[in-house]
């Protein structure tokens, strides 16, 4: 099986410059790329199996968004924002210099490649959102808000994995080994012996700080999408609805449609049957 090496691509926000971990994999020839981007508290590793089975096609690279896994912490909540990210992804797309780019984005990983998408002479030629889309529930929100960045420190890595099995349920599926994989590759350990989740607490502070009393609307961003979309959802998700899933096939980019089965926020894109979907996908030409 194919195995990542690791990359540091330089970020900068106003208040400097900042190292952003990347794991790249697949041979830096092939003639496409994909970037995978993980969710608000996740880091690169949720995109292991994916990686490993493509790269092989592929040129892969997943990065650690800025505060998560292995890249740096900002100094101030208030710069854990979009604008940072898509700086910090431009940043990522230039030291690539991809001839053709793909975007697997899972939930924010997923608004970040509709943003980049939808702007005027985008790279992206192709893009698949995991459970995300234009229409954020106010209710999802708060219920990830909740608990982003107030997770206590842990005794081993046993308690990391019981929290994630608790907070991240609606993952699926996920294995026992799935499981204990997010946990290893999700905490570190803490000055008295512990453990402690691999992000910082103050991108809770900046979510929680931002939370409008109300659904955020971004259809006006997809609708300027014009490559081609595969939407995914899992078929219990909170975060993305139904309707907008639907809507999403009718508007902008006319995505293509999947529901996950038993799945909530989000389908894990660790198995078998999920991979072959978005390798078909990916393979099919675009018009």
């Amino acid at each position: 099986m194919s195995v990542s090496r690791r990359a540091t691509v330089q970020g900068l926000s106003p208040l400097g410059f900042h190292d952003m971990s990347v794991q790249l994999w697949g041979q830096d020839d092939h003639k496409e790329t994909i970037i995978c981007v993980h969710g608000l508290t996740r880091n690169s590793h949720d995109f292991d199996i994916l990686a490993a089975s493509l790269s092989a096609s592929y040129h892969i690279a997943c990065p650690d968004i800025v505060g998560r896994g292995q890249s740096n912490w900002l100094a101030t909540a208030e710069h854990y924002n979009y604008a940072q990210y898509m700086a910090d992804m431009n940043a990522l797309i230039a030291r690539l210099n991809p001839a053709t780019l793909n975007w697997i984005g899972t939930s924010m990983g997923g608004l970040i490649g509709m943003m980049l998408a939808a702007m005027p002479g985008s790279p992206i030629k192709r893009l698949v959102i995991n459970d995300v889309g234009p229409l954020l529930k106010k209710q999802a929100l708060e219920r990830i808000g909740a608990y982003t960045g107030v997770a206590p420190e842990f005794a081993d890595i046993a308690e990391v994995e019981a929290y994630l099995r608790k907070v991240h349920a609606p993952f699926a599926p996920m294995s026992d080994e799935n499981w204990r994989d997010m946990a290893r590759n999700g905490a570190t350990k803490t000055a008295s012996g512990g453990y402690q989740l691999s992000y910082d607490p103050k991108i809770g502070e900046a979510l929680r700080a931002t939370l409008p009393p109300f659904d955020v609307d971004l259809w006006p961003v997809y609708d300027a999408i014009t490559c081609p979309v595969l939407v995914l959802r899992g078929e219990n998700s909170d975060l993305l609805d139904n309707a907008t899933a639907t809507a999403m096939t009718v508007r902008g980019p006319k995505a293509k449609l999947v529901e996950i089965k038993e799945a909530g926020h989000a389908p894990s894109l660790m198995s078998k049957d999920q991979i072959s979907l978005i390798e078909s996908w990916l393979r099919q030409p675009t018009t």
